[in-house]
C-alpha cells in the first residue's frame, strides 16, 4: 500500500512536470517577419544567383517577390521561363514587363521568343523595331531586328 502511494505521487508529479514543460515550450517567443528585409533589387540579385546555380524554383520565388515593387522583375521571370523552354510563361511575363516598364529589353526578348518558336513574325518585327527605337538605336537589339527581317525576306521569296 505504501508503495502504491509512492508510485501514485510520483506519477502525478511526473504528469505535472510534463504539463508545465509543454506549456512553457508552447509559450516560447516566435519570430514572425512582417516586413521583408530585402529590397526588390536584392531579390533580383538573389534570383540571379539562384538562376546561375540552376536553382530555378528559388530564382522564380525571388523574382516574384521583387515584381510586387519592381516590375522589371517580369523581364527576369520571362528570361527564366525562356531558358527552361516554357515559352507560354515566358511570353506572359515579357508582355507584363512591356506593359509595366516599356523596357527595350522586354520588347527585344519577346521578339526573339517569337522568332525562336517561329510564331507571330509580323508582331516580332514590330517588337524588334520598338526595341531599337527605345534603345536609341543601340546595336544590342539590331541583331534581333536583322534576323527577323532576313527571315521574312526568305519567306517572301
Amino acid at each position: 500500500m505504501e508503495k502504491n502511494r509512492f508510485l501514485d505521487a510520483f506519477n502525478k508529479t511526473l504528469i505535472l512536470v510534463i504539463l508545465i514543460n509543454s506549456l512553457w515550450f508552447c509559450s516560447l517567443p516566435r519570430f514572425i517577419v512582417l516586413h521583408d528585409p530585402l529590397t526588390p533589387e536584392e531579390h533580383i540579385n538573389l534570383g540571379m544567383v539562384y538562376e546561375k546555380n540552376k536553382e530555378f524554383d528559388e530564382a522564380l520565388k525571388e523574382y516574384s517577390a521583387a515584381s510586387k515593387d519592381l516590375p522589371i522583375a517580369y523581364l527576369y521571370m520571362g528570361n527564366l521561363f525562356f531558358q527552361q523552354k516554357d515559352y507560354e510563361n515566358a511570353e506572359k511575363n515579357y508582355k507584363k514587363a512591356i506593359t509595366y516598364t516599356n523596357d527595350a529589353k522586354a520588347y527585344n526578348n519577346l521578339a526573339w521568343l517569337y522568332y525562336t518558336i517561329d510564331k507571330n513574325l509580323d508582331e516580332a518585327l514590330e517588337l524588334a523595331k520598338k526595341a531599337v527605337e527605345l534603345s536609341g538605336g543601340a546595336n544590342e537589339f539590331r541583331d534581333t531586328l536583322e534576323r527577323i527581317t532576313e527571315e521574312q525576306k526568305n519567306r517572301n521569296q
